[in-house]
């Protein structure tokens, strides 16, 4: 009889992600993760396979995870627009170091060289992209939005701004990141509010 499990998928995962972090992809070990989530490497092992399995693990967790931050930000706030930022800042909060956004960078070369690990980081592209574009519809129903705002248009304008204030805020280091892509999203979004 197999013994259950102490320790949930999930659980591993966001150890993993916290490994990640601090060493990337490429000093990432299963013996860190187990240290990180408590566990023995070959709990992993038999969970996981190997590294590159629990790596595709962790990206095929990203989707849903992004889909939490919105949910927990729904929680949280009523105007679209502030659920819509404050989602993308506590997505922005998982990265505390310019460092930890190099290893987030490393990972994003391993989602671009290997095709089953891109597909996963596309998954999670759109996934972030349609909760974004479904929050800039709301706002722009509730009048939040001028009207005739082409909210596709932003939502892709909002993604871009997003992934640029990271590298941005990774490469200068100045302020906190969170605040720093919350005045950015406020200075997009300012010429599309009603006048």
């Amino acid at each position: 009889m197999a013994r259950p499990r102490t320790t949930s998928d999930e659980a591993i995962l966001e150890a993993a992600a916290r490994a990640l972090g601090r060493l990337g992809p490429g000093r990432l070990t299963l013996g860190v993760v187990a240290r990180e989530a408590g566990l023995a490497p070959a709990t992993l092992v038999q969970r996981f396979g190997s590294k590159r399995g629990l790596l595709l693990a962790l990206a095929r967790h990203a989707g849903p995870g992004a889909r939490r931050h919105f949910d927990r930000a729904r929680g949280e706030h009523t105007a679209p627009l502030e659920i819509m930022k404050a989602a993308l800042a506590g997505m922005a909060g998982a990265v505390r170091t310019p460092e930890e956004m190099a290893n987030s960078l490393a990972f994003l070369q391993l989602d671009l060289a290997d095709p089953e690990f891109r597909e996963h980081a596309a998954a999670h592209a759109r996934a972030v992209g349609a909760e974004i574009a479904d929050l800039l519809a709301q706002a722009a129903d509730r009048g939040a939005l001028a009207p005739g705002t082409d909210t596709a248009a932003l939502a892709r304008s909002v993604q871009i701004t997003y992934n640029g204030a990271l590298i941005l805020w990774a490469l200068t280091g100045e302020g906190d990141l969170a605040e720093t892509l919350t005045a950015d999203l406020d200075r997009l979004l300012a010429p599309y509010r009603p006048a």
